[in-house]
């Protein structure tokens, strides 16, 4: 799969969300970022306003609920349609039973790992998801610093995939720019969140076609994707 660039409209003008979303036509999702105050320190977006992007956007919308009870709200973000909803395994009471829910509800399941959460406990899982989102940085605000400790556990990812030989997507999300997506999609991951790599350039298309040049230019040459 050729690597896919999500920019982050946490990074974008709040006011001009509409515009900010037009301004990035040519990425392969927008993600949007769900905060509740409460499984993290910080509060964004809901439903309504994912309604309203939905509507003012032709391209996909990526949620991550960055939300505690996501068995009970992920279903209301596929309604407002999202094409894909990824949750938190440290607050899902059933994540498999929910990464069902998300798919029979016709959109792309997905499960975010904290950068202390190991991935090894849920190998089983992997088959039923559609992506899995590893955290670069603690999540809860844009503009942290990439955590370079992070790497080994996109590789170890990667390996799980390969293993089980699974099409399954591999996202990395925060500190993402043209200084560390090389590293990322070297480590294995193929879908790139950016924020302010996109959204703080002068010309965020631009930034967008770089950012995927670079990260097919370091996956061409990655040993996990030979024979891709």
């Amino acid at each position: 799969m050729a690597p896919q660039i999500n920019p982050s409209i946490l990074s974008a003008d709040f006011a001009r969300l509409s515009d900010e979303a037009k301004a990035v036509a040519g990425a392969d999702w927008l993600h949007v970022d769900i905060m509740d105050n409460h499984f993290v320190p910080n509060l964004t977006l809901g439903v309504p306003v994912v309604e309203s992007l939905a509507r003012a956007t032709d391209t996909p919308l990526d949620c991550h609920l960055m939300i505690e009870a996501p068995d009970r709200w992920a279903p209301q973000y596929v309604e407002a349609g999202a094409g894909s909803v990824t949750f938190h395994v440290e607050a899902a009471a059933a994540p498999v039973r929910l990464a069902r829910e998300i798919r029979a509800k016709g959109a792309r399941a997905s499960m975010a790992l904290r950068p202390a959460t190991p991935i090894e406990p849920y190998e089983d899982l992997l088959p039923e998801l559609d992506m899995l989102l590893i955290m670069t940085v603690e999540p809860g605000f844009g503009g942290q610093a990439f955590l370079d400790i992070m790497l080994p556990k996109i590789r170890r990812t990667r390996e799980l995939i390969s293993k089980h030989g699974l099409e399954l997507w591999l996202q990395v999300d925060g500190g993402v720019s043209e200084s560390t997506i090389e590293r990322c999609a070297d480590a294995g991951a193929d879908v790139f969140v950016a924020g302010s790599a996109v959204y703080g350039a002068d010309d965020p298309a631009e930034a967008v076609r770089a950012l995927r040049d670079q990260a097919a230019a370091a996956t061409g040459k990655a040993s996990w994707a030979c024979g891709h």
